[in-house]
């Protein structure tokens, strides 16, 4: 294998399985593709998926296999880094327990394989060329769930089997509601988008004076986080409560990372984020109200840079690394 920087990145998600060719000196991109991830029909057709893209992306970007240093796959959920295999990947339908992803693309492309959690692979991406670059950095993901990640003294912190990171699951309400991963009162119970959306569906059904009530045309399951921060934009009060009560969420979460390990940088990214100042703002207060023993006012919470290209950069680099 010729030594190399150019990388293949692959972000496998629920819907779409992105890939992108990667120079992971420069985070420069090329000859990005996507494909429907077709999960239903099992981890082997997934797979087999990958492998065409990682064919097609060589194809367009002109160079020979032997260009190529090699893939790194963000893939959402629990994985074991050592066998290179998935134990529990909560969102994708089929069964994933113990798919030896890395060998079995590996086998298919000839080329070396590496994977990594989506959110650590979107960390490490924003770290080395986004909007942590240069700082120990705290990633969160806002979307369907909160993930996250940890870079200190310049590496991407993994801890026990890489499962080091999973911000979104700090507690925050010992009595508060059930998450998804089985603990009470998690950020991620209290401020994901689907929660976001619930709090909108719970004022509308409450009848509280809120334009989400003609925004959603009386269908509740319209009401999605996007349209909960439309209505924030316009003046709502109803819907900027809900943006305010979920930043001060997230807030007493980062508070509680502040004062464990002091990063430098707070990287706030995914879907809800968009958002803007409606989130970041009251994140901001939220965190300084509760940080006391750290001087706070030298950590930054600041908006991610790459957007959906953060985790394909970051698997690329995470390849690299692991090469």
């Amino acid at each position: 294998m010729s030594n190399t920087n150019l990388f293949i990145g692959i972000d496998l998600g629920g819907t779409n399985i992105k890939a992108a060719l990667v120079n992971t000196d420069t985070g420069e991109i090329a000859a990005t593709r996507s494909k429907p991830t077709h999960a239903r029909e099992g981890h082997d057709a997934v797979i087999a998926q990958m492998a065409v893209l990682v064919e097609e992306i060589i194809l367009a970007s002109d160079k020979a296999k032997t260009d190529i240093g090699g893939v790194g796959i963000g893939i959402p959920g629990a994985l074991d880094l050592e066998k290179g295999a998935t134990i529990f990947l909560p969102n994708l339908p089929g069964n994933w327990r113990n798919v030896p992803v890395r060998d079995q693309l590996s086998r298919l492309t000839g080329l070396h394989v590496a994977i990594l959690n989506d959110a650590r692979s979107m960390t490490l991406g924003e770290w080395k060329f986004g909007a942590g670059r240069g700082f120990d950095t705290a990633c969160y993901t806002l979307g369907t769930g909160i993930g996250g990640g940890l870079v200190l003294n310049g590496r991407l912190y993994l801890g026990i089997n890489g499962s080091a990171g999973e911000l979104g699951h700090i507690s925050v309400d010992l009595n508060g509601p059930k998450c998804g991963c089985g603990s009470q009162g998690c950020i991620e119970a209290y401020a994901s988008g689907p929660a976001i959306a619930a709090m909108g569906m719970k004022h509308v059904v409450q009848g509280r004076n809120t334009i989400m009530a003609d925004m959603c045309g009386g269908d509740l399951n319209k009401i999605t986080p996007e349209l909960v921060c439309e209505a924030a934009r316009r003046g709502d009060e109803a819907a900027r409560e809900i943006y305010e009560f979920a930043g001060t969420i997230i807030g007493a979460g980062i508070a509680n990372v502040i004062t464990a390990v002091t990063p430098r940088r707070i990287v706030i990214g995914g879907g809800v984020a968009a958002a803007g100042e409606l989130i970041l703002d009251p994140i901001r207060r939220s965190m300084r109200s509760r940080v006391f023993l750290v001087d706070s006012l030298q950590v930054e919470v600041v908006a991610a840079q790459l957007g959906n290209n953060a985790g394909l950069i970051g698997a690329a680099i995470w390849a690299r690394q692991q090469l």
